[in-house]
Parts: structure tokens; C-alpha cells; sequence
């Protein structure tokens, strides 16, 4: 992946986890009381400006999010587009085997999401990726570490 190409996938990441957070780029600027301008922050985004492995380091501990969250793997160079964005089938039939503290978050989701579509069928549910970033703001943290404890407590369809 050529230096450009990975700036690009890096910045990707850098604005995909701040729009996690549900911050503006004003958001960062504002709270981190000026140490991440707005605009530095953009260029990051953008891959116009190099981040060094110390500020990175530091946004990360900003975002609260490890910092293999921020960085792109080998094949991330180009950038997800709404139609790749994945979609992720809970198994509802697993939701009671939850511990309650783990299970309320995913109910109430769960259950808006229903109303919303009229979908009542109670086996399983399709969510977009949107979704489950929304969901992981629920669980503060990211939607792929969501992913891997949705794995990890059953709650994800196994389709054929």
C-alpha cells in the first residue's frame, strides 16, 4: 500500500471513530479545550497531513479506543462505501441467556428497531452497520469490538 493510499485509509478510521463518539469535528476541538484543531483534525481525515506515531498515540487515548482501532489493515486502502457497509443478523433466540446488564441495551435496541419497521418476528434481526455503530455508542465502544461480543455471547445468526 503506497504512503498516500495509507493516509487515506487512516483517516478514514480517524473520522469513522470520531463519528462513532458522535463528535463534529468543532466536538474535538471543543473538548479537548484546543489541543485538536478542527482543522488539523479534518486533515488527518482527509490524509492531507501525516500524523505522527505520538499524536496518533494520543488521539487514540483522546477517543478512548485502542490504537489498533485507528489503524488501517493491509487491504483497507480504499475506503467503504454504503453499498459494501455490512449487515449483521442477531439471533434473538440467545437474548434471555444474556446477563440483564448485557441484555437491556440490546432489548431496547432491539425493540425500537421493531416498532420502526413493524418487523415483530422475534427469531432474528438484521442490522445495518449504522446500527450496530449506534448500538456500540450503547455499549461505549466500538462497533467492531461490538461485533466480536455479540460473537462471543451467541447473539450473532448463523446463515447458511
Amino acid at each position: 500500500m503506497e504512503a498516500r493510499e495509507y493516509a487515506k485509509a487512516l483517516g478514514e478510521n480517524l473520522r469513522k471513530i470520531r463519528q462513532q463518539k458522535g463528535m463534529s469535528l468543532q466536538d474535538v476541538q471543543g473538548v479537548s479545550r484546543g489541543e485538536w484543531k478542527a482543522a488539523v483534525i479534518g486533515a488527518y481525515e482527509r490524509g492531507d497531513r501525516n500524523v505522527t506515531v505520538g499524536r496518533l498515540h494520543e488521539l487514540a487515548d483522546f477517543y478512548d479506543v485502542p490504537i489498533s482501532e485507528l489503524l488501517p489493515e493491509a487491504g483497507d486502502a480504499t475506503p467503504v462505501h454504503t453499498e459494501q457497509k455490512r449487515r449483521v443478523v442477531l439471533d434473538l433466540d440467545n437474548l434471555e441467556k444474556l446477563p440483564a446488564v448485557d441484555r437491556e441495551p440490546i432489548h431496547r435496541f432491539m425493540t425500537a428497531i421493531q416498532l420502526q419497521r413493524g418487523d415483530f418476528n422475534g427469531r432474528v434481526l438484521t442490522i445495518r452497520e449504522d446500527d450496530l455503530m449506534s448500538l456500540a455508542l450503547m455499549y461505549q465502544t466500538t462497533a467492531d469490538e461490538l461485533a466480536r461480543r455479540l460473537d462471543s455471547w451467541g447473539m450473532l445468526a448463523r446463515t447458511a
